[in-house]
């Protein structure tokens, strides 16, 4: 008597075999006709090609089983109901189309991969091969063999039985070249990732494909009207930017007209200093295109401008008391302000706090000149003739400032000043992320391009590189202003 060969399976249901056993249990196939196991030499695709294998016979599938005493036939585990993998090599469940595999089965896929359960095959059924990838078909075979979609909650094959059999999970599909790919318009209302082009960005700023952050919108912005330009950059050492521009341009009751450029450095001592420069430049500039063109002086005008900017962050501060004591480290948004505005024959500044600003004339034979004093330590001890400039500013206490607008300052008080040159030029507003890198007016003069009133745009693109290439420790904002204001352009950015 020949011996059987001992199997972990059965050839037919998968049911778990033990030693000694003559017909499977589950399904009552006969073991006695499986023949003796091949001599085993797996194929194992290396570089995604393998050999085709030997013509295998047509499986046996067993009959239905008799009636019960309800009438109802007992089950046939077909083909597609047997636990398989799917084209990328995982195991096929029922819940759902498993990660890394193939496209997941449709609806007709599943009608098309056998008959429903409790159905009795067609004549032909016993003729049908197993359904499910095999390991060591051609790559053409096994990306055509359908994955099987249904395995029924009655089939007795448990997740240890195949992993017993010695299944191979296929290396998982290479992503798709975003480059090359054929990426559609993004759904209205959605963002594109910067760094992979495919995926769409959340409401938290990262890509749901790829995971990158994406930049913020103020890390660098540029603004450009006819008489009027502005650039506003991060920086080098910075996380975000707290700057923040306002540039426009108005007519006066004349029909002259008037420029205006706004540019506020956020306080980073203080708590949200990216909003209160945000809100205090749209408050200045808002308020300047309401009083000029009614007529109102542009030094008062500017004054006037100040103190709305003011109130603007105050209003920063004003929080629900349950807010305060959750955070009592947090204190008033703050920050500092310089504004011009430009005419025919005028130029009006106004300032609070270190930022600058600086005349250049177009004929640089002619001396420049800086036209604001700074709110800082540095500043009042040079007023106090206690240090000269360059020891004051030399000083680690030399950026500390004394006047910004916020609600814990001591004081508001708005510096306004006015000025009427004789000569055409450009006035050049700033941040000490830049002046830090041109201090003095003719170290400016030196950085500002010749062409500066013909391009405003390029020369604080020209202004703001300067300030990067010197090391771009702090976030860097320029507006550029030609004087006079040329007679056209009307109109707000």
């Amino acid at each position: 008597m020949s011996q059987m060969p001992q199997l972990a399976a059965c050839p037919s249901c998968e049911w778990p075999l033990e030693s000694g056993d003559r017909f499977c249990g589950a399904c009552g196939y006969d073991l006695s006709v499986v023949p003796p196991p091949p001599k085993d030499t797996p194929t194992i695709t290396m570089n995604g090609t393998a050999p085709p294998p030997p013509p295998a016979a047509a499986p046996v599938w067993p009959v239905a089983p008799e009636t019960g005493a309800s009438g109802t036939p007992a089950p046939v585990h077909l083909p597609g109901d047997l636990r398989g993998a799917d084209s990328g090599g995982s195991e096929a469940h029922a819940e759902g189309p498993q990660s890394g595999g193939a496209e997941p089965p449709t609806r007709e896929s599943q009608v098309s991969g056998g008959a429903p359960h409790g159905e009795a095959p067609s004549p032909g059924g016993a003729e049908r091969p197993a359904r499910g990838v095999r390991f060591d078909r051609p790559a053409e075979s096994a990306s055509s063999a359908e994955s099987p979609s249904s395995a029924s909650s009655a089939s007795p094959v448990s997740a240890s039985s195949a992993s017993d059999a010695g299944d191979y999970h296929l290396a998982a599909p290479q992503p798709v070249d975003p480059r090359t790919a054929d990426l559609s318009t993004p759904p209205a209302g959605t963002k594109t990732c910067v760094a992979c082009r495919a995926g769409q960005v959340d409401r938290d700023g990262y890509c749901e494909n790829c995971g990158h952050a994406q930049p913020r919108e103020r890390d660098h912005m540029e603004k450009e009207l006819g008489a009027v330009a502005a650039v506003s950059d991060r920086g080098l050492r910075h996380h975000r930017n707290e700057d923040a521009f306002t540039v426009s341009s108005t007519a006066l009751p004349d029909g002259s007209p008037a420029v205006v450029a706004i540019v506020c450095d956020g306080v980073s001592s203080a708590t949200r200093p990216d909003d209160a420069s945000l809100a205090a430049s749209r408050a200045a500039g808002e308020a300047l295109l309401e009083t000029l063109p009614r007529g109102t002086h542009p030094q008062q005008a500017m004054h006037d401008a100040i103190v709305a900017a003011s109130n603007a962050v105050n209003s920063l501060a004003e929080e629900p008391r349950t807010a305060q004591e959750h955070a009592p480290h947090q204190n008033a948004p703050a920050c500092t302000l310089v504004g011009v505005v430009v005419t025919s024959t005028l130029l009006i500044v106004g300032w609070v706090g270190d930022s600058r600003a600086y005349w250049v004339p177009t004929d640089r034979s002619s001396p420049p000149a800086r036209l604001t004093e700074d709110d800082s330590w540095a500043a009042q001890m040079v007023a106090a003739g206690l240090m000269n400039e360059a020891e004051a500013y030399a000083d680690h206490r030399a950026h500390a400032i004394t006047g910004w607008l916020g609600a814990d300052a001591y004081e508001l008080e708005p510096h306004t000043a006015a000025f009427k040159p004789d000569r055409p030029g450009v006035v050049v507003v700033c941040t000490d992320g830049l002046w830090n890198y041109a201090e003095t007016a003719e170290e400016m003069a030196e950085v500002v391009p010749l062409d500066a009133a013909q391009r405003p745009l390029h020369a604080a693109q020209v202004l703001v590189g300067h300030a990067l290439d010197g090391g771009g420790h702090d976030n860097v904002t320029v507006a550029v202003l030609p004087f006079p204001a040329p007679p056209h352009g009307a109109g707000s950015a």
